[in-house]
């Protein structure tokens, strides 16, 4: 059984958030934009409030007026249903499930002790008796390995880390009626119990010696003495060290984080494998986990990535945060990605495509033009406005085009800058490279103030002026050049005045909604910009 689809509505940051997954679920974005929220939006529908966290910290802002729902569909239902372990449950969610392999689980904040099943498109009235534990023996088992959990929480013994449970099992089975055992335990007692052995009689003086002291202020006390319980299987575990040799043999302890972080993920892995081996086989396993890369090399995360797109191929699926490129780069078919946002406090998240993928990793690599690695072409424009606009055209509009790499040259969303010093700047790694001839420049008008600092460029890049690789707007903003409709175009003077998140906010919007004749003929300076690009493309 396996998550199909996720909706979230006013959890912390997230007001709203609808995502299908796949085996392979990928998260990206900046820090603090809200993909941990998600994670910890799915952990409460699987175990609740935490004990320590009040319900009204998970509102947004603290809004308690606003209902906090976490719903989750899951798909091959039956097939969980029908290899659960345990006879009782089994028949039950049979039952419940009457031939549906697919259900819906929300959890709100109005009973948050409760989830509410949807089978078949009717919400069930009343659970039978007994069946909240069949359902959660039935949920798949959720592991979140978030960034604060560490090494030890998983590879330490006790008796509810995934090594301890491991171990006391395996133990339990080994020694029960090992003859071994039983002959250790008969040898522990004559040693600590009979009346003739050396630490009986050792335990006995040291006894009386605490008696005589004792009855000082205690006439009546008659006896003290010292015992040794035979011990338990968990005891035998109480000092469980991990040794691990990748050439130096040492305890894991001692290693590195990275491979102190591969090794506490491959115990759980291996927790999954042995779980499903006795008492969960069939039952399937959620993999949450916070930035997967934490403290490994880039080689170390492709290796990790195919490990985990390995453990996800069957039963299990795996959701990871990550800022890591390695992770979005390679494409698989079982593999989804998407972007979270945060605009004004709010979390919004969207599907990342082919299209959009080379600017998650431009923006994943730090955003340095020398990052990228042969695109069709490049476009260097003034900033991020005309990059969210540009790309939005291009994937409604120019799918099948050649695909074009668009780089912002300033890059500052908060101030203009003088955008030709930027476009200096991000152009100068790229002046020796096969792009010589094909890439092209969209500036903006110059103000008479920019006018010098524009001349410079121009003279500094005559060959790619001559070339006709340098575009130049008939205004000074991308903002003038919008079409005259649903109040998208704006004045010189209304554009001085506004954010560099305003002008953001307005890009999406234009480059969402703008149709392809708009842009052609009311934008036709920026369309002949890109047709150009395209042309001299690869």
């Amino acid at each position: 059984m396996k998550i199909s689809k996720i909706t979230i509505r006013n959890f912390r940051s997230i007001e709203y958030a609808e995502f299908d997954s796949k085996n392979f679920n990928i998260f990206v974005g900046q820090n603090n934009a809200g993909k941990t929220n998600l994670f910890e939006a799915v952990e409460w529908f699987f175990n609740g409030t935490p004990k320590a966290t009040p319900l009204k910290d998970l509102h947004p802002r603290g809004d308690v007026s606003k209902t906090i729902s976490v719903t989750i569909e899951f798909s091959d239902a039956l097939h969980g249903a029908e290899n659960m372990r345990n006879e009782a449950n089994r028949t039950k969610m049979l039952s419940v499930l009457s031939g549906c392999d697919e259900l819906t689980v929300e959890r709100s904040s109005e009973d948050p002790t409760k989830r509410k099943l949807t089978i078949n498109g009717s919400q069930l009235d009343k659970n039978p008796a007994g069946f909240d534990k069949a359902f959660n023996d039935f949920l798949p088992k959720f592991e979140y390995i978030h960034t604060k959990q560490y090494f030890d929480e998983v590879a330490k013994y006790s008796a509810k880390t995934p090594v301890g449970i491991m171990l006391s099992s395996v133990l339990e089975e080994i020694l029960e009626d090992n003859p071994q055992y039983r002959a250790f335990r008969d040898k522990f007692d004559e040693l600590f119990d009979d009346e003739g052995s050396a630490v009986k009689l050792e335990f006995d003086r040291l006894g009386g010696n605490v008696k005589a002291h004792l009855e000082k202020q205690f006439a009546e006390c008659a006896k003290v003495s010292f015992q040794v319980s035979s011990p338990e299987f968990s005891d035998l575990l109480k000092n469980f060290q991990t040794k691990v040799d990748d050439g130096v043999e040492t305890y894991a302890s001692e290693k590195g984080d990275g491979m102190q972080r591969a090794l506490m993920l491959a115990i759980i892995q291996a927790y999954a494998d042995y779980r499903k081996d006795r008492e969960d086989a069939g039952k399937s396993f959620l993999f949450f986990i916070d930035e997967a890369e934490l403290h490994l090399h880039p080689t170390a995360q492709r290796k990790l990535k195919d490990v985990l797109l390995s453990l996800s191929a069957d039963l299990d699926q795996v959701f990871i945060n990550t800022h890591s490129s390695v992770f979005v780069a390679d494409d698989h078919p079982e593999q989804k990605i998407y972007k979270a946002e945060k605009e004004d406090s709010v979390t919004k998240f969207r599907a990342v495509d082919t299209l959009d993928k080379p600017y998650v990793i431009f923006e994943l690599l730090g955003g340095s033009p020398s990052d990228l690695l042969l695109p069709h072409n490049f476009l260097i424009v003034e900033g991020p406005s005309e990059v969210e606009f540009l790309t939005r055209v291009i994937k409604r509009h120019y799918p099948e085009k050649p695909a074009i790499q668009i780089i912002s040259a300033e890059g500052d969303t908060h101030q203009a800058k003088r955008s030709i010093n930027a476009i200096k700047k991000s152009f100068k790694p790229l002046e020796t490279s096969i792009f010589e001839e094909r890439i092209v420049v969209l500036c903006d008008a110059p103000t008479p103030k920019a006018q010098a600092g524009f001349d410079e460029f121009i003279k500094e890049f005559k060959a790619f002026n001559d070339r006709g690789q340098i575009q130049v707007l008939p205004h000074g903003s991308l903002e003038e050049c919008y079409p005259n409709s649903l109040d998208w175009k704006r004045t010189e003077q209304q554009v001085s005045v506004m954010a560099g998140k305003q002008k953001i906010q307005l890009s999406k919007r234009v480059g969402d909604l703008v149709t392809k004749e708009q842009f052609e003929t009311e934008m036709k300076p920026v369309f002949e910009t890109l047709s150009l690009a395209w042309n001299l493309a690869f």
